[in-house]
């Protein structure tokens, strides 16, 4: 049975918030690129044919030498170049993908603590469900949320409509394709995959996950990124 889905990895950010010179996709937790955990949870997933890694253009060699030549990745890469936002680089990976794939899934290659698990199991709750149009893994919000205005909190509304939004988001490769075209002529920037396919008239469906599939933004997050990527390696030792 071939492959249907293919990867998408955004590894273009500058990640300026993270404090890290050079940006975070290739600093080190637990003896590995955070790029470089990412893309190995996709290589795990029988059904990802293809991963585009998506890379700043005059960093090319330099990612390829750190994150990816030196680990035994079966699955073919492909490597797209960035744009100065992240849906540029997204439209760039999406357009390396050979038509052929049914499905494509969209991951940041700054959320390190994806598992193959769960990237199979949004591949597969997209598959079994023929009302939907794309899948975002996310978590249902745990805290309070307000509404503010200048400082000023103007609502508290409920919080059991939010979900935390993350990555990987799976959709049907030619839906994915029309709402990029469609933002990109339309002049709309969207903040993640998802919201291009939902103004397009998409049906996306949340999935459950994990709230640990943190992605490495705060210079804080590097500690618990790090922590965790020890335990699981830890565990899987024992």
């Amino acid at each position: 049975d071939n492959p249907r889905t293919a990867a998408v990895i955004l590894a273009g950010g500058a990640g300026e918030r993270s404090g890290i010179s050079g940006g975070k996709q290739l600093l080190k937790l637990n003896g590995k690129p955070v790029m470089t955990w990412a893309a190995e949870a996709f290589d795990a997933v029988p059904d990802v044919g293809l991963i585009v890694v998506v890379v700043p253009e005059e960093r090319i060699e330099e990612y390829c030498k750190v994150a990816i030549d030196p680990y035994p990745f079966v699955t073919p890469i492909a490597i797209a170049s960035s744009g100065e936002l992240r849906q540029e680089s997204s439209f760039n990976g999406v357009n390396r993908v050979p038509s052929n794939y049914e499905f494509i899934a969209v991951h940041d290659g700054a959320r390190p603590l994806v598992t193959p698990e769960l990237v199979g199991h949004a591949i597969s709750e997209l598959k079994g469900n023929l009302d939907a149009d794309g899948v975002v893994v996310g978590y249902s919000a745990i805290d309070t949320l307000k509404v503010v205005n200048d400082h000023q909190i103007i609502g508290t509304p409920d919080r059991e409509a939010f979900w935390v939004a993350q990555t990987p988001q799976v959709f049907r490769s030619d839906i994915i394709r029309e709402a990029h075209a469609m933002a990109l002529a339309e002049g709309f920037i969207g903040t993640d995959d998802s919201s291009l396919v939902e103004r397009a008239g998409g049906m996306v469906y949340l999935v459950e996950g994990p709230r640990d599939n943190i992605k490495v933004t705060m210079p804080e997050d590097i500690v618990t990124v790090d922590a965790a990527l020890r335990a699981r390696w830890i565990d899987q030792e024992i």
